[in-house]
């Protein structure tokens, strides 16, 4: 039998996509939501490297933009209109008036509700910056490049369009210092007034504007006071127009949203006679002696200072000791307020209760802190918020520390090497994006069948058509269009911006129509629903992109009391692995950096200054013979004996896909049975070996046991394509203390992949308000929200 290897071509990709999920899932996109109230880690800042420019800028209208109305035939104009085969008039003419005129039936000025598009093209990344300018339609008020314009002309009949071209002039050195300081952020956010300028931008621009006319590609500089007054009107509205629609901003901007602590109404406060003096010179850490970034317990009075930051520096983490130290006693005392950020308008308040874990809102901090003696309304801030300090790292930290450990990388100008910019908090879909669009198969279907997509395309909403918006990421990835020279220094290469893709697919959905952060693995599941559902119908004839990654799993079901063993075949699109930390190659090297951390963090021992944590490594290999290895399920009541006793499953691939989407896991639960996360690195090779995980099916001498599925409503037999929940798997989830409708629903949900993916479904579900809902009867695989 012929042995399944993985070749070096698909493993790159395996290896992309298990990074995805690494990134993700490790804490390097949004690290700081892990770490806790006083430990801060880096969580994006817009890198020069791949945000270079800005648009949106431009068109809000910055107050030293500088605006041209008109131009004549200069040299650098002429150049222009010679790109494409476009010509300037200086002065109009009869026939190309008349031309004008007839096609006034076919314009109209827009309105309040329609979506004007006139920073991007909906079929390319041309903007008012590239050679030729957008092309508007004064008809539908898409835009176009000058390579489609005639394209939207042959389907619309329209022959008048704005077009618009934007020349950057750069910023002078004062102007650019004052928009520098009054850009710096002041709060942890992005694409709001006070956070992050994702679209911060060192020049100015020279805008120019022509009446468009077609077939004849002639360009008529504005304003012209011979064009007829419907034409000026219906510029003006264009102009004035905002192409961003509100739920776009929505998508672009992302704040960091704090939510009342469910612990601050009826807080109990001990009666203990312990008074706060208001005078900072006087707070010192209870444990440590420390006098920076304390924390007032505000149940009982406790100081204590907060945990420890990457670098070495920020305390030592008694107030945290402090809450586990009384909740191991019977006292629950989970809000804690920094002292040095107390003003009249507020403070940072941490919750350490696993349940909320963040920083939190006390609507009654005042009263709280009264009753410690401290008056809120004569407080001055001592000490950098969280917020700050968090804002301070992404300003100073040197992001080479984690990429590519600090090598000094050059630029790869190329098809296929073009970047993808990030929008803010968009790390998870480029990286989706940037591995699909480097399968072949995705590059045949998207990048070699663009243009026939493009004809395609719904007239007038090309910008809400998926087939056609993935084609164009394709063709501005993979093809020389939008390939720039390296800038001197080699510190910019050529990108584009996928604003317009990610609203599209986000659209609706209650996490990625958001610009917060999210999960690559959920948004790639998400991602690959929609991209079936509109190659149903988009027309090409190639495979369809969700079909390359799909496969199916044997999972073989031992009943130990009866011996008799049960065959299921699901079909799944990834394969999730969890992280064997037993085979870490490092565990020594691990326990003895955790021992040196725990005597710095007591101030025990020399210190050595800042060291680099030290991380689990697990191969691949260990993660997917992990995979493999037998399951035993506890209490399974068999079908033969009718008596609960052990089972065992294992998983087999019944078929191999051409590529495998590798979901690593890294939340497991605690002795608590709390989740936890788990921050490993995994060691890949360049083949991997999958002979050994090959199902082979019922075997000689094997009885089955007895198949007797669920009757469906009105006794009838259930839906084929309907999912039923393996029986041995609720149990088993039911044995770990979960209730028997969310284990079921967790089983459908995950199509019965097993414990460890049902358990991580229960764990990311288990707050939907039907969890313990009874499956419906007409679906029961779309029970528990998922």
């Amino acid at each position: 039998m012929a042995r399944r290897v993985i070749s070096p071509l698909v493993w790159v990709q395996f290896r992309c996509l298990v990074c995805i999920a690494y990134l993700t899932l490790s804490g390097l996109v949004g690290a700081s939501l892990e770490l806790g109230h006083d430990r801060v880690l880096p969580f994006w800042r817009p890198a020069p490297a791949i945000l270079p420019t800005c648009r949106l800028h431009a068109l809000r209208g910055g107050a030293a933009q500088t605006e041209r109305s008109a131009v004549s035939s200069t040299p650098e104009n002429v150049a222009m209109a010679g790109e494409g085969g476009w010509m300037v008039l200086d002065k109009l003419d009869d026939a190309i008036l008349a031309r004008v005129r007839a096609g006034l039936p076919k314009i109209k000025q827009p309105q309040w509700n329609d979506r004007v598009r006139k920073v991007e093209c909906v079929l390319s990344f041309d903007t008012p910056e590239s050679p030729n300018g957008l092309f508007v339609s004064m008809e539908n008020f898409q835009g176009y490049g000058a390579d489609y314009v005639n394209l939207d002309h042959t389907r619309s009949g329209n022959p008048l369009y704005l077009n618009i071209k934007w020349k950057k002039v750069p910023k002078e050195d004062d102007a650019m210092k004052t928009d520098e300081k009054e850009a710096a952020p002041t709060k942890m956010a992005i694409g709001v007034e006070g956070g992050f300028d994702v679209e911060g931008d060192k020049f100015d621009y020279e805008k120019t504007n022509y009446l468009a006319v077609m077939p004849e590609k002639v360009l008529i500089p504005l304003p012209q006071p011979e064009l007829p007054e419907l034409v000026s009107m219906v510029v003006e509205g264009i102009l004035k127009a905002s192409d961003l629609s509100t739920d776009e901003e929505q998508v672009m901007a992302w704040e960091e949203k704090r939510q009342p602590s469910k612990y601050a109404a009826g807080m109990v406060q001990l009666d203990n006679g312990k008074k706060i003096s208001p005078d900072p010179s006087t707070w010192v850490c209870e444990d440590s002696g420390i006098k920076e970034n304390l924390w007032l317990n505000l149940h009982d009075g406790y100081i204590g200072s907060g945990r420890p930051q990457f670098d070495g520096s920020g305390g030592t983490g008694a107030a945290l000791k402090h809450y586990q130290a009384e909740k191991e006693k019977g006292n629950h005392f989970p809000l804690a307020v920094k002292l040095g950020t107390i003003t009249p308008n507020g403070a940072d308040v941490y919750s350490y209760s696993p349940e909320e874990d963040d920083m939190v809102e006390d609507p009654e901090l005042a009263k709280h802190l009264a009753h410690w003696g401290i008056n809120m309304m004569q407080m001055e801030k001592t000490e950098k918020t969280m917020a700050e300090l968090q804002i301070d790292i992404n300003m100073k930290f040197d992001f080479d520390k984690i990429c590519e450990a600090g090598k000094t990388l050059q630029s790869l100008n190329a098809p296929g090497f073009v970047g993808l910019k990030n929008l803010g908090n968009s790390c998870y879909m480029n990286s989706v994006v940037q591995v699909l669009c480097a399968l072949p198969e995705v590059k045949a279907r998207y990048q070699e069948h663009a243009e026939e997509i493009f004809e395609r395309a719904p007239q007038g909403k090309a910008a809400e058509d998926l087939s056609t918006q993935m084609a164009k990421l394709a063709v501005g990835l993979l093809t020389d269009r939008y390939v720039a020279p390296v800038s001197e220094g080699g510190e910019t290469g050529s990108y584009i911006a996928p604003s317009m893709f990610k609203f599209l697919v986000g659209k609706g959905h209650p996490e990625f129509s958001t610009g917060n952060q999210q999960d690559a693995y959920e948004y790639w599941m998400y991602l690959m629903e929609k991209l079936e559902r509109a190659e149903r119908v988009d027309g090409v004839p190639t495979t369809l992109t969700a079909k390359l990654f799909e496969f199916k799993v044997e999972a073989r079901l031992l009943d130990l009391q009866s011996k008799k063993v049960k065959y299921t075949i699901n079909t799944d699109r990834s394969l999730a692995l969890s992280v064997p930390t037993k085979a870490a190659v490092n565990a020594a090297e691990v326990k003895d950096y955790e021992e040196r951390n725990a005597k710095r963090q007591k101030g025990e021992g020399e210190s050595k200054g800042e060291e680099p944590p030290v991380k689990l490594k697990v191969p691949m290999q260990k993660c997917l013979e992990h995979y493999g290895s037998e399951n035993m399920i506890e209490d399974y009541m068999s079908p033969v004996t009718k008596q609960k006793g052990l089972a065992s499953q294992t998983k087999r691939f019944a078929s191999f896909p051409p590529y495998i989407m590798c979901h690593i896991r890294r939340y497991l639960l605690d002795e608590n049975w709390r989740p936890k996360k788990m921050d490993a690195l995994i060691q890949d090779t360049e083949k991997i070996d999958l002979e050994f995980l090959r199902a082979k099916g019922p075997q000689p001498g094997e009885e089955l046991l007895p198949v007797t599925p669920p009757a469906a409503a009105g006794g009838a037999a259930p839906a084929s394509n309907r999912v039923m929940p393996d029986e041995g798997l609720v149990q088993q989830l039911m044995s770990m203390g979960f209730a028997e409708n969310g284990c079921r629903r967790a089983a459908v949900a995950t199509k019965n992949a097993g414990a460890d993916v049902a358990m991580e479904w229960v764990l990311q579900h288990m707050e939907d308000a039907d969890f313990n809902d009874p499956l419906p009867d007409e679906d029961a695989a779309g029970g528990g929200g998922g």
